[in-house]
């Protein structure tokens, strides 16, 4: 037998094999299986920063739609015309006819008026000091007031042609908590006695009316010395012409001096609520995006610490043929796959909070789909950024380096 050619070629080295994604994923969750406890404390941050986070925004969501709602059942063409100081620094009061100039204007549906009656005040019994008033105003009231205001008995009823005449008087929310009234009692009055003949439920667009006591107008006059000007004047109008309504509100109120007419919208205060819950709404949301990032951290650190201690796979594996590619995977989804669970771990527990706070609260339930897709979205580039340098150094790592650590 001829010994072989030395022109001979060697045989070719086999093709190292690819690493299917299936593989990819099992090798990446095999370090997780292993070290249990660690990959739960490590992925703690993570899922501490998506839980903030999603609550935050379904809490938020929530409030937000619960005030919306509010603000809708309410309305915003509630408009209030009271007395200001003009420009000569005068408080002229407003007309007495202020109510029918008002109902003058076209888009205005309805208006009405409270007047309050100069230093009236009321107490549970007449053995009270009448200094101690607790803020509570004697207002008068027309009949229309109720239904202009939207607004709704707790018990009893509102005043009528023949209530409004005699000495009755309806409690605001708020009045009937501090008086301990209910209907059917008497309070003391400005050194008489006045029957409780309902109270009203809060109004949260007229909160002066939840701290007064309403009496009719006939009666206020003719027993509590009232001088007929009105003092505040609500008006409703269509809703697509309140702004109008409002720009000429001031001059048809008081034509001889407009600029001594404070006009204003209620709504406007529920609004302004709402942006700003918001505003704090994002700051929360920064703490949780501080929350995410020190998460970030654990994960880069757990990464580290397990190329460390697994050197000797490490030199192994490319001892056996693994690339340096391959190896950087292997890290690289382990690292996402620590994020990506704390990352759906926080998701679950956030929309758990939001249930039953909302529950809780009585609000709609709103889902946060956009904050836990972009929760889970932030989980993993989180998971990919912290593993990165981790998952770079276990490729560039020789393997006989790797072999010979002990």
């Amino acid at each position: 037998m001829s010994p072989p050619s030395a022109t001979t070629s060697a045989p070719p080295l086999p093709r190292t094999a690819r690493l299917r994604t299936s593989d990819l994923i099992g090798v990446g969750l095999l370090g997780l299986r292993g070290r249990p406890l660690r990959a739960i404390l490590s992925g703690l941050g993570i899922a501490i920063g998506i839980a903030a986070m999603v609550a935050v925004l379904g809490v938020g969501a929530a409030s937000q739609a619960q005030l919306l709602d509010k603000i809708a059942s309410l309305g915003t063409n509630l408009l209030t015309v009271e007395p200001g100081q003009n420009l000569v620094g005068q408080n002229p009061p407003l007309p007495d006819e202020v109510v029918d100039m008002v109902k003058r204007i076209p888009p205005v549906r309805s208006a009405t008026a409270t007047g309050t009656v100069k230093g009236a005040t009321v107490r549970r019994t007449n053995k009270i000091d009448p200094r101690e008033s607790q803020g509570i105003e004697v207002a008068a009231a027309r009949l229309d007031l109720l239904d202009t205001l939207g607004g709704k008995l707790a018990g009893g009823t509102w005043l009528n042609q023949a209530t409004a005449r005699y000495p009755a008087v309806v409690l605001g929310a708020t009045t009937a908590r501090l008086l301990g009234a209910e209907p059917g009692q008497q309070v003391f009055i400005s050194g008489q006695w006045f029957t409780v003949v309902g109270v009203l439920e809060p109004l949260d667009l007229a909160p002066e009316i939840n701290t007064s006591a309403l009496v009719g107008w006939d009666a206020a006059t003719g027993r509590l010395g009232f001088d007929g000007h009105p003092t505040r004047v609500y008006t409703r109008s269509v809703d697509e012409s309140v702004d109008a309504v409002r720009a000429v509100l001031a001059r048809t109120a008081n034509p001889q001096d407009p600029s001594a007419v404070k006009v204003s919208r209620p709504s406007d205060a529920l609004t302004a609520q709402l942006a700003a819950k918001n505003t704090f709404n994002s700051l929360l949301i920064g703490l949780g995006a501080v929350s995410l990032l020190v998460g970030g951290v654990g994960v880069a650190n757990t990464m580290i610490i397990s190329v460390l201690e697994r050197r000797q796979e490490i030199g192994l594996r490319r001892a056996l043929g693994a690339r340096r590619r391959q190896i950087l995977l292997q890290f690289l989804t382990e690292a996402v796959a620590l994020s990506v669970l704390g990352g759906l771990a926080g998701a679950a527990i956030g929309l758990a909070g939001v249930t039953v706070y909302a529950t809780f609260q009585g609000w709609p339930t709103v889902i946060p789909a956009t904050g836990i897709a972009g929760g889970v979205t932030a989980s993993i580039a989180i998971g990919a950024i912290a593993g990165l340098y981790p998952a770079m150094r276990a490729g560039r790592l020789p393997p006989t380096e790797a072999l010979t650590t002990g």
